[in-house]
């Protein structure tokens, strides 16, 4: 029914996709994004993504990555973009490529898990070949370690320092546009030949390849050597592997400080306490204090 459909969803489809949504399905939401799959009153089925103006990001910088990547691997077609009239917010439209991830594929058994791996990794390399225009946005890596500080002590910094040295040594590295979160769950199977589609470029950005990689890595909990090994066997571009392993320790430090007490902090600290058990170089060990007599 359309009397159910928020308001914000009506006007960004009829000024941005040029047809009333007839009907809207909330997917996802977040503290600054949320997300809707809507039929339009001209029979396309889309998926609208709502800013709002507070986020660091907004749709035209989503729509814009969506754009530099497309030549380079399948992403949705976009069908507008822009500021939503009488609110505040933007939103994104793309069009809408059905309910079928790589993830679920994964959980129901039609693709395997080594598969799925492999199937990120050959992705992440066709779209680290996408050029770099001057104004992509970037996020440097002083801003990600000031952000890391706001949510956790100093001591936990002072524990992977020698990752934020072997991290800020490297600033020089080429940059390349990175997805930011690619996991199984942000890849679209489109039938009837099931090709993968990347999706949700919220955070998207110019940065170095290791950095996308490990997030990669993180996300998918890939970080054993048997499982990072289908990722960085199947990934077709060069990896500098110590600085791989730089930022995948800084990404599971990033998620344990996001994680939520209970359950959640507890696996991103035993991952944590993994890695540091499996590179120690990474790590930064306390020493006891010396007392004198």
């Amino acid at each position: 029914m359309t009397g159910a459909i928020p308001a914000v969803v009506l006007r960004a489809a009829l000024a941005l996709a040029g047809a009333p949504a007839r009907t809207a399905c909330r997917l996802s939401v977040r503290s600054r994004t949320a997300v809707y799959r809507a039929g339009l009153a001209d029979g396309r089925s889309v998926v609208i993504k709502l800013y709002a103006a507070t986020a660091r990001r907004n749709a035209g910088t989503e729509s814009a990555a969506i754009r530099a990547a497309s030549g380079h691997v399948p992403v949705p077609a976009v069908v507008g973009y822009g500021n939503v009239p009488g609110h505040d917010a933007t939103a994104l439209i793309t069009c809408d490529l059905g309910p079928l991830t790589l993830g679920s594929a994964v959980r129901s058994g039609l693709v395997s898990d080594e598969r799925a791996l492999k199937d990120l990794a050959g992705l992440l390399g066709r779209l680290h070949r996408a050029p770099v225009q001057i104004g992509a946005p970037r996020r440097p890596f002083y801003e990600q370690v000031a952000s890391l500080g706001l949510r956790c002590q100093s001591s936990s910094l002072d524990r992977i320092g020698p990752v934020l040295a072997a991290i800020a040594d490297a600033a020089s590295t080429a940059l390349v546009w990175c997805h930011g979160d690619l996991h199984s769950d942000n890849v679209v199977l489109v039938r009837p030949q099931a090709v993968r589609h990347l999706v949700d470029f919220t955070d998207a950005a110019a940065g170095p390849r290791e950095s996308d990689v490990a997030q990669t890595l993180v996300m998918t909990d890939a970080l054993s050597p048997l499982r990072a090994r289908s990722v960085t066997d199947a990934y077709p571009l060069a990896l500098d592997h110590r600085l791989l392993s730089a930022w995948a320790v800084f990404h599971t430090m990033r998620c344990w400080a996001h994680s939520e007490s209970g359950d959640d902090r507890a696996r991103w600290a035993g991952r944590l306490d993994e890695l540091s058990r499996r590179t120690p170089h990474l790590f930064r060990v306390p020493r006891p204090e010396r007392t004198y007599r």
